[in-house]
């Protein structure tokens, strides 16, 4: 379905509610096996009888965002509100809940529900999903229920609900998802079977997207099994967190000249590297894997104030899950904590890739970077003494590897 018949198939439901009527986006069969709708929610007495028929979801997101007091939260195609309901109560009067929806009479029939129950925390807003109409890192949870599989921008979804989050903020979706690559024929069925499946990912799309948008945490864990390859789950991730007035964000090519400028004043100290010379960013980025780049940015001035990015250390499979890393601080802003940000988003990154040893070597006298490095679990396992020359002085390094914790 295109986007206006996905609202208009929505709108139309709303008012089905509206008056009265219990509603269902999926075959029957599957709402009596209780896995979507108001089935998923343990206890919806306290909820108008409207939030409950206008139920739609796969599952119940806010049971698994860890919502706290004073949080607030955005659910991404809210419906008639039953999420934003919840959320509102979970958070109370020092928190907030918006609700986001594509379609009037939804925003219409959630308002509704919200008046009806009481609810005073809770602010209803029109758009889409790509587009989400509130500032960079303004709220702490973005929930969703059984809808992105349904938008046809699903990175454009996730890219918003990582601008819109605070660094440290959480995601937690109920979603439907398929199980590895299923054929056509087999999607065909799932579909004329439950409509809710239509447009949904498989697991290892959707985990690559998440990582993409710069969400690190990932976990997808799979719920009710629909057959043919569909499942519900419950998809979990986390914004990096940073420092006071910084964001930790995926590397971009836009950011080439501050990281070399980084890289380049690194070197300059004469204990980052035995190179002399930044190379040149067509050189950077064919030495360093597409996926575990990251970057440290003043949210006041949008300066890269720090990086972080990894290489293959060999070609061969048995070393698939090994890489080499280098971090770099702007001088003028070390002793702020941009490091360490760095290195925990990366090493959390590491692990969602199935990285199972991060190496480096680091020169003895760079005693602030071994500190670091340290205290998030490196390990020094050698000293390759007088390895090369540097301005003409033999030079020892450290040898240091942080072993994954799911070994």
């Amino acid at each position: 379905m295109t986007r206006d018949e996905i609202v208009d198939r929505y709108s139309q439901l709303a008012r089905a509610a509206a008056a009265g009527r219990l509603v269902a986006d999926c075959g029957p069969d599957t709402f009596e096996q209780g896995c979507f709708g108001a089935a998923g929610y343990d206890d919806t007495s306290a909820l108008p009888d409207g939030a409950v028929r206008a139920s739609l979801g796969c599952g119940n997101p806010v049971a698994v965002a860890e919502l706290r007091a004073g949080d607030t939260v955005l659910d991404l195609g809210s419906g008639g509100g039953i999420d934003v309901l919840l959320s509102a109560h979970r958070v109370g009067p020092s928190g907030k809940a918006y609700g986001l929806d594509a379609s009037a009479d939804m925003l219409a029939l959630a308002r509704r529900n919200a008046e009806e129950a009481g609810v005073t925390n809770a602010e209803f807003l029109h758009g889409s999903i790509e587009r989400v109409p509130l500032p960079d890192r303004s709220v702490d949870v973005v929930i969703s229920n059984c809808v992105i599989n349904l938008s046809d921008d699903k990175a454009a979804v996730l890219g918003e609900a990582f601008r819109v989050l605070r660094p440290g903020g959480r995601l937690g979706v109920s979603d439907v998802v398929v199980d590895g690559e299923i054929d056509p024929a087999r999607h065909l069925a799932a579909e004329q079977r439950i409509g809710c499946v239509a447009g949904a990912l498989p697991v290892s799309k959707y985990r690559e997207l998440l990582t993409a948008s710069g969400f690190v945490g990932v976990e997808i864990t799979l719920t009710a099994d629909h057959g043919d390859g569909v499942h519900s789950a419950i998809v979990q991730a986390v914004k990096p967190a940073a420092g006071l007035g910084l964001e930790i964000r995926p590397m971009r090519e836009t950011d080439a000249e501050q990281v070399l400028a980084i890289y380049q004043a690194g070197l300059n100290t004469g204990h980052a590297s035995f190179e002399t010379t930044a190379p040149t960013w067509e050189g950077f980025t064919a030495a360093r894997l597409a996926h575990l780049r990251y970057v440290a940015v003043d949210t006041e001035t949008g300066e890269v104030v720090g990086w972080v990015a990894a290489s293959q250390v060999s070609a061969r499979p048995v070393y698939s899950g090994v890489v080499e890393h280098s971090i770099y601080v702007h001088p003028g802003c070390q002793a702020q904590g941009i490091g360490r940000a760095l290195l925990e988003t990366f090493v959390a990154a590491a692990e969602d890739a199935g990285v199972w040893t991060i190496q480096s070597g680091i020169f003895p006298e760079n005693t602030a970077s071994l500190a670091l490095h340290q205290a998030l679990g490196f390990r020094t396992v050698g000293v390759r003494e007088r390895i090369g020359r540097h301005h003409g002085v033999w030079r020892d390094v450290l040898f240091i590897e942080r072993r994954s914790s799911a070994l």
